[in-house]
């Protein structure tokens, strides 16, 4: 169990779709062990695998007091009411834009022992759930935002420190 290291934008790993989990094993849970620990740092709702380097399907929750993880999880309803905030990202650092996200959304999926779970939520609850399994499918909340917004975003990204340059470090 440890804090991992982020992966930023332009790191291939987020805009690669993540792959299955089908060993239900010790490995997998100390995958999980770390998101577990690593979504607990102040200012975190959400972190996917892919955000650690791990192009496995899992992520970790941190919202209004809920910590859990879902494994192989998949969108499975979201609602017609929608919701327009300001959304950020682990790997797109202190860049904040307008995203429109379902009001409430759900995820099925299973745990460590490949047992069937089901997390719903409203607000940033649905709207952690949609974007960490946005980036399971290899998408960023930037790919999400109009088209004169995205290209803002990414002349801040691109300009920033922490972009990643495919650079050996």
């Amino acid at each position: 169990m440890a804090v991992r290291e982020l992966r930023y934008l332009g790191d291939p790993v987020l805009s690669t779709a993540a792959d299955p989990v089908i060993r239900f094993d010790h490995r997998l849970r100390a995958v999980v062990d770390d998101l577990m620990d690593t979504v607990l740092l102040p200012g975190r709702a959400g972190l996917a695998a892919p955000q650690i380097g791990i192009g496995l399907r899992v992520f970790s929750y941190n919202v209004g007091g809920l910590h859990g993880y879902v494994v192989n999880p998949e969108l499975v309803d979201v609602s017609t009411e929608t919701q327009d905030g300001p959304e950020g990202c682990l790997s797109v650092p202190d860049l904040w834009f307008p995203t429109v996200r379902a009001a409430e959304a759900t995820v099925k999926g299973v745990d460590t022992r490949n047992k069937p779970i089901s997390v719903t939520g409203t607000k940033e609850l649905a709207r952690c759930l949609q974007h960490e399994t946005d980036h399971l499918n290899g998408m960023l909340y930037l790919d999400r935002l109009e088209p004169d917004v995205r290209k803002e975003a990414m002349r801040q990204a691109r300009n920033s420190e922490w972009f990643w340059r495919g650079e050996a470090g």
